[in-house]
């Protein structure tokens, strides 16, 4: 059913309007509804889970029991706390059916230089790259109270923290610190007390600080600003399309990671570094990067010259983090399947 007319230009009417439409069954008007909050949920579904298929699926399954079950939302609720708590529930019981997401750096200790990948594993074993900027998340906080910025809790390492936390206290940290709800909205999306959500809010904070780097890449990003970031995109690009090991190893702090999921494999240090597969072979083995952006944090997707083809393809989307001028980590997704949904072509033409 469709086709109702709406025609009040104030906001919080006209929700209501579409609110009794969408009760009555007009589709269209439930996909006005909700699709303010679509951005922020599905951000929200992957901080629970980790992946960006889990997180697609986990809002569908989301906006499905939105729409089967709009007669219990009251008419003086909250519309945003309504569907977060919906997709809140559908991520745990996401949860209940799968391991944990993790980096490799949570997998294993780092491997000895020179030491071989190994096998891949399956990619639901590992955490996903997201999006942010083609989905629309958007900067600062999303509530007066929250505690992390929205692109800050994207963040790899963010992200990583919380794959380790029990489901429940992975959800409560994200409803209070993240979305900035009361103790009493997050204990009503739970079906716990107010008492329960605070004691779990603690060990949560406790958790995810023992784990976080001192200073977010948010931060990093702002205080080098933007010339400073194009400077090392551009120095990254030009050391590694040059095969220039010295170079990029100048780029990488002392003590510096290096992981290729979905290799379990990782690497500390730049004498490990520099004999992983990371360093370019000699002579150089005909790289392109284009320069993105993923978890809210510097980004560059790596093509290489399949020269029969005469054309680059796709090999992997490597995230920095960084630390100062330097970057501290390199994860390196060999996970080509998600370059559409970063934007990046499926090809390149060479030259």
């Amino acid at each position: 059913m469709s086709g109702m007319v709406f025609t009040s230009a104030d906001p919080v009417v006209r929700e209501r309007e579409l609110l009794e439409a969408a009760r009555c069954g007009d589709e269209d008007a439930f996909g006005e509804l909700v699709e303010p909050y679509r951005a922020g949920l599905h951000a929200h579904c992957y901080r629970m889970l980790g992946s960006l298929h889990d997180a697609e699926d986990a809002l569908q399954d989301s906006l499905l029991r939105a729409w089967r079950g709009l007669r219990g939302l009251e008419r003086r609720g909250s519309l945003r706390a309504w569907l977060y708590r919906i997709a809140t529930n559908a991520c745990l019981d996401a949860i209940d059916r799968r391991p944990r997401r993790v980096l490799p750096i949570d997998f294993g200790p780092p491997a000895n230089a020179g030491d071989d990948p190994g096998e891949p594993l399956g990619g639901s074993v590992w955490v996903e790259p997201y999006p942010d900027a083609a989905l629309g998340v958007e900067d600062g906080h999303a509530a007066p109270e929250s505690r992390y910025e929205q692109r800050e809790s994207l963040e790899l390492a963010f992200i990583a923290a919380l794959q380790n936390l029990p489901a429940r206290q992975r959800a409560v940290l994200i409803l209070r610190e993240v979305l900035g709800f009361s103790a009493r909205e997050v204990a009503e999306s739970l079906q716990t007390s107010v008492a329960s959500v605070n004691s779990a809010l603690q060990r949560a904070r406790r958790a995810i600080d023992e784990r976080l780097p001192a200073r977010s890449q948010q931060a990093t990003l702002r205080s080098l600003e933007d010339e400073g970031v194009q400077e090392l995109v551009e120095r990254f690009v030009d050391a590694f399309e040059s095969g220039d090991v010295d170079a990029i190893l100048a780029l990488l702090t002392e003590d510096a990671a290096f992981a290729m999921p979905p290799h379990t494999s990782w690497y500390r240090g730049r004498e490990a570094i520099s004999d992983s597969w990371l360093m370019p072979g000699d002579p150089p083995a005909g790289l392109r990067y284009l320069p993105t952006r993923a978890n809210g944090q510097l980004a560059l997707a790596t093509y290489r010259l399949e020269p029969e083809e005469r054309r680059y393809v796709p090999i992997a989307l490597d995230v920095l983090a960084l630390r100062g001028a330097r970057i501290a980590e390199i994860t390196a997704f060999r996970m080509v399947e998600l370059f559409p949904r970063f934007g990046l072509p499926e090809e390149l033409p060479p030259g």
